[in-house]
């Protein structure tokens, strides 16, 4: 009886070993997520991006993480933004693309993150947060942004640099 018993023990360790490992992530939280063409973006390369609204443009430093060279593969896309809470504009993507959220507890005007899996924010408030994102990137100098984006929805053109 030992024995038999010993051997379901190892068997069943060998199996949730097994199962653990092919839980592993591979960068995304979401097996939806489209694959990009990012190999040739280096890690280590600082990804710029223009950000034009109406006849505004800002520049754009993105984050060195899966999220933004998901994002910037999409790139040139032109969107309408929808305008939530007189401190942010959004746009649900087709497709999701990795996470990697965090709550970063006060969003920065300028800030341009991943709500979810396919939710572009662009915020152009400053506030404290309880929600948590994936950083995408922060524009460089915002000022003028909350003016160049109004009070309802806009069209907002994205393209690398």
């Amino acid at each position: 009886m030992r024995w038999t018993t010993m051997a379901m023990f190892l068997l069943f360790s060998l199996l949730c070993t097994a199962y653990a490992a092919c839980g592993k992530s591979t960068g995304s939280n979401n097996p939806d997520t489209p694959p990009t063409d990012t190999a040739s973006i280096s890690d280590t390369t600082i990804r710029k991006m223009k950000v034009t609204i109406g006849s505004a443009t800002f520049h754009v430093t993105l984050a060195s993480n899966a999220s933004a060279k998901a994002f910037l593969a999409l790139l040139p896309l032109t969107v309408s933004m929808t305008e939530l809470n007189g401190n942010e504009k959004y746009y649900d993507l087709p497709n999701n693309l990795p996470t990697n959220a965090t709550n970063p507890g006060t969003i920065k005007t300028g800030d341009l993150l991943l709500w979810g899996s396919k939710t572009v924010v662009l915020f152009y408030k400053t506030f404290s947060t309880s929600y948590s994102y994936t950083r995408l990137g922060v524009i460089d100098n915002p000022d003028g942004l909350a003016a160049a984006v109004g009070a309802g929805n806009v069209t907002v053109s994205f393209e690398k640099e």
